[in-house]
């Protein structure tokens, strides 16, 4: 894993950047949803897909 930084804010240290992984590159800063048991609650895989466009899910 790779991180990259592309900006920063010198007055907060704000940080953009992208994170190189082995399934592919993730823009950040990014939403991040987090799977608990297996799984992410209280949202459908469709929304996770389609609507949030989620980079990464946190399992």
């Amino acid at each position: 894993m790779k991180f990259t930084l592309q900006a920063q804010d010198k007055l907060s240290k704000a940080r953009a950047g992208v994170v190189e992984t082995a399934h592919g590159p993730i823009q950040t800063p990014i939403f991040m949803p987090v799977g608990t048991a297996g799984t992410v609650k209280a949202i459908h895989q469709h929304e996770l897909k389609n609507d949030i466009e989620a980079q990464i899910i946190l399992g």
